[in-house]
């Protein structure tokens, strides 16, 4: 018997931030809804996009949803600069793809930076170029008194 493979075959990406005077699980409640994901139950998943995937213009996902999602989130309270992000890029080989996730307490240009030189490893260790790497960050100072969170992810869509 073949085990059941789920190869996505579509994906977009999407950010979100937010704040929340009551806690910073209610402010992920809210990146979540600004990046529009906040109603489906998502699944973390590592970071490889599949040969022939394709990008789409994010789309609305039935509310309920078990959704796979590389997802990056940072969370903090008044005053802290947090920044959230994910890196992708494709192999110039044409074999698909690879995504980073990062986040830290710092500007979203510090964050860029380190999404860089993950991207940079995951190439070198494959032994594969890459082609342009691509960005999703969003960063952040969270209002004093107020917890914050910023979300980047990537979101698969469809299987083939």
């Amino acid at each position: 018997m073949i085990p059941m493979q789920l190869i996505p075959a579509k994906y977009f990406v999407t950010s979100g931030k937010a704040v929340s005077e009551t806690s910073d699980l209610n402010a992920f409640d809210r990146a979540l809804m600004s990046a529009g994901i906040c109603e489906q139950n998502l699944v973390a998943v590592s970071s490889v996009i599949p040969e022939g995937s394709e990008r789409i213009d994010p789309i609305e996902i039935e509310m309920g949803a078990v959704t796979h999602c590389v997802l990056s989130q940072m969370r903090g309270r008044g005053e802290e600069v947090i920044s959230a992000g994910i890196a992708y890029a494709y192999r110039r080989d044409g074999r698909g793809g690879y995504v980073a996730e990062g986040h830290l307490h710092g500007s979203g240009d510090s964050l860029k930076s380190e999404l860089e030189r993950r991207m940079m490893e995951m190439s070198a260790i494959r032994g594969a170029d890459f082609g342009e790497i691509h960005f999703v960050v969003e960063n952040m100072r969270i209002p004093e008194g107020k917890h914050g969170c910023c979300i980047a992810a990537l979101v698969f869509t469809e299987y083939r």
